[in-house]
């Protein structure tokens, strides 16, 4: 099908937060493959601080050179372990909100009528979608609940090392905790998830670069858009001519770019959307 293309209207469609945008009524329906590229902010709906918040993000605490890069882990691999059991307790404990259950629905709608194929694309490394009822297309910055050996990349079962305690963080003076042994290398484990000074995992990344060149909707939900390569999918898809549509209840550096921007957090935005879709594909 020929794509929509909103730039050869004027202006840009902004919606008030009580309303879904009257542009996406008309681009939702008609759509076959949309891609939804998720950010941090989706998952602070659920309780998940997100790293960049002023006032109560992670990184407030922390130095994220000691946390989440390669020389941090070099340096003390035992702090750099503490903080991730406590930030993966901290995701299981959360559960996925409205929006996250709503693009669950909107997936199992695809394959069960005409509606279209649903790609999700998340920066987020928990797994609230999964447990909200959808199956991610690419994890672009790994996943918490997945642990490998650091050496050998050897992946290990995640129920066997499970953090049932873990360490107590934020803490003024933070604990260590010496992180398991490969039993095939001796190497230690870490979590699979990205660090500064690492390469995105490839496969998620290329993955994701294909649903953004091939979709005929985007829907970016809930990231700040300074994160590359993250940032740059949209723009795959708007050079094509597809629309674009943010649904964040804040100014991002993408809005800018954005052909419908709804001023709304995913918890609200995204039930109500599915809801409208449902009623159409009955």
């Amino acid at each position: 099908m020929d794509s929509p293309n909103p730039r050869s209207r004027p202006g840009r469609i902004e919606s008030t937060p009580t309303e879904i945008p009257e542009e996406l009524f008309d681009l939702a329906p008609l759509a076959s493959h949309v891609c939804v590229l998720t950010g941090a902010g989706m998952s602070a709906e659920s309780g998940i601080p997100t790293f960049r918040d002023p006032t109560h993000g992670l990184w407030e605490n922390y130095n994220p050179e000691d946390l989440v890069s390669v020389q941090g882990w070099q340096a003390d691999p035992h702090l750099v372990w503490a903080w991730h059991l406590w930030f993966q307790r901290l995701c299981a404990s959360c559960e996925p909100n409205a929006g996250h259950r709503a693009l669950g629905r909107w997936a199992r709608l695809a394959n069960t009528s005409a509606a279209p194929k649903i790609d999700i694309v998340t920066q987020n490394i928990d797994d609230l979608h999964e447990r909200g009822g959808s199956e991610v297309l690419a994890h672009l910055h790994g996943d918490i609940s997945t642990l490998r050996c650091a050496d050998c990349g050897l992946v290990t079962d995640k129920h066997a090392l499970a953090p049932t305690n873990p360490a107590s963080f934020p803490a003024e003076d933070a604990p260590r905790i010496p992180p398991p042994r490969c039993t095939t290398c001796g190497g230690y484990i870490r979590h699979s998830v990205t660090w500064f000074g690492e390469a995105l995992p490839t496969e998620a990344i290329d993955r994701a670069m294909t649903s953004a060149m091939t979709c005929d909707l985007m829907i970016v939900i809930g990231t700040s858009g300074s994160v590359y390569p993250a940032a740059g999918l949209p723009r795959l898809a708007a050079d094509r001519g597809v629309p674009v549509v943010e649904i964040n209840p804040r100014d991002t550096e993408l809005t800018a770019s954005m052909d419908v921007v709804w001023r709304e957090g995913a918890a609200v935005a995204l039930p109500a959307l599915v809801a409208v879709l449902i009623d159409h594909h009955r």
